[in-house]
């Protein structure tokens, strides 16, 4: 396949990407962005497996935002497109827009990744790996610059998490979707009936390991939840989150 800049790709929401509602998980729709992030890695020369053989770094994700206009239900057929944008000295900003069937434009994100030496476990620079584009695009899915997201007030504990064995990747640590998972997870099957999200913005800020131990704790600030989880251990911050929510319009009989 020739290399280009944009890259696109088709994905029908399956019973395993819906919630009990039959709307698609955001944990889901992290899982397609990582995906198609590869692909169009894979596209330009840089994959999983060139990073690795090559340079012995893989991307790993820093922060990620996520507007959501509508959400998807189960049959649905989503079309993604991903592109990124200027590399600074450590970063990579990758954006995204969702479509629906329609063309109508569903959802939009924009991410920053870096490299990490998998041996070292330690951050490179970007100019660690080569890596060209075909065109430089400078349009961005949101006009935000993403910076880390400040500690919350009056924050509580909601649970714990010990982390196994289906919580990884292939980076051998926790895979940045179940982090999403963890999140949704502080809120009461109540909560979820009554709001949707409207964005979530996500730090990634430590790793969190087969057999660490993660306390969740959320913060309520009227319309905005703040979510972050701390290894019990040494009570290093491995994320903090933010998430917009909005309470759903009721319809009556006749749908309106």
């Amino acid at each position: 396949m020739q290399p280009t800049t944009k890259y696109e790709k088709t994905y029908p929401i399956e019973l395993s990407d819906v919630d009990f509602k039959k709307e698609l998980k955001l944990s889901a729709l992290f899982n397609y962005f990582q995906d198609i992030a590869n692909l169009a890695a894979e596209n330009l020369g840089v994959g999983i497996n060139d990073l690795l053989e090559k340079y012995g770094v893989a991307f790993v994700l820093m922060r990620i935002r996520v507007d959501v206009i509508r959400t998807p239900q189960l049959g649905e057929e989503l079309q993604i497109e991903t592109w990124p944008l200027q590399p600074g000295k450590l970063e990579f900003e990758r954006d995204f827009i969702v479509r629906d069937s329609s063309g109508n434009i569903i959802a939009r994100a924009v991410s920053v990744w870096v490299i990490m030496d998998l041996k070292k476990r330690r951050l490179k620079r970007s100019d660690a790996i080569n890596l060209t584009y075909p065109e430089l695009i400078e349009e961005k899915a949101i006009d935000v610059e993403l910076k880390k997201l400040k500690a919350a007030e009056n924050i509580e504990i909601a649970y714990y998490k010990k982390i196994g064995y289906s919580d990884i990747d292939f980076n051998g640590h926790l895979n940045n979707s179940r982090y999403v998972d963890y999140i949704m997870d502080c809120f009461q099957l109540e909560e979820i009936k009554q709001y949707n999200t409207k964005s979530i913005e996500v730090n990634y800020l430590n790793e969190a390991l087969p057999g660490d131990t993660l306390v969740l704790k959320k913060s309520i600030d009227s319309n905005l939840v703040f979510v972050e989880g701390y290894r019990e251990a040494d009570h290093k911050v491995v994320f903090r989150a933010k998430v917009n929510i909005e309470r759903k319009i009721k319809r009556n009989r006749s749908g309106n």
